[in-house]
C-alpha cells in the first residue's frame, strides 16, 4: 500500500508531463479519479459493474495510516520517481510500461511492477 501511495503522490508532485496537468497544482483527487488509472475508483470496468471500487470498500485504520502517511510527504525510498505500477499477471515485468516508451522498469515488489519516467516522458 506504501508503494500505490507513493506512485500517487509522485505524479501529484511530478513538474512536468501528463501528471502535472492533471493535478493541477497538487489535487490528489484530480489524480486518482483521472479517467483510466486506478480501477478502484471506477464503478464500471470494461463495461460490467466494479464491485470492488471505493464506494463498496469500508477503509479501515490501516488505510488512514497509509493515507495520512503519504500526505505527510513519506515515500518508500525504493519506488524512487516512479510513476506508474501494474500487475501484469505473469512472472516477469515488460521493460517499458507505459507501452508509449514514457515509463523504464525500476523494480519489482510482490506481484506489481513499478516504472518511472523517461526523458519521453515531459513530452506527453
Amino acid at each position: 500500500m506504501r508503494a500505490v501511495a507513493t506512485v500517487v503522490m509522485n505524479r501529484v508532485n511530478v513538474s512536468d508531463g501528463e501528471y502535472a496537468r492533471v493535478s493541477q497544482g497538487g489535487s490528489i483527487r484530480n489524480i486518482i479519479f483521472q479517467q483510466g488509472q486506478f480501477d478502484c475508483a471506477t464503478e464500471m470496468l470494461r463495461n460490467q459493474y466494479n464491485s470492488q471500487n471505493i464506494y463498496n470498500m469500508n477503509p479501515t485504520e490501516i488505510h488512514y495510516y497509509i493515507a495520512d502517511w503519504a500526505i505527510a510527504g513519506n515515500r518508500l525510498n525504493e519506488m524512487g520517481d516512479c510513476l506508474w505500477y501494474l500487475n501484469p499477471f505473469k512472472p516477469s515485468c515488460d521493460s517499458t510500461f507505459p507501452y508509449n516508451g514514457s515509463g523504464t522498469f525500476h523494480t519489482r515488489l510482490g506481484d506489481h511492477c513499478f516504472y518511472r519516467p523517461t526523458a519521453l516522458y515531459s513530452q506527453t
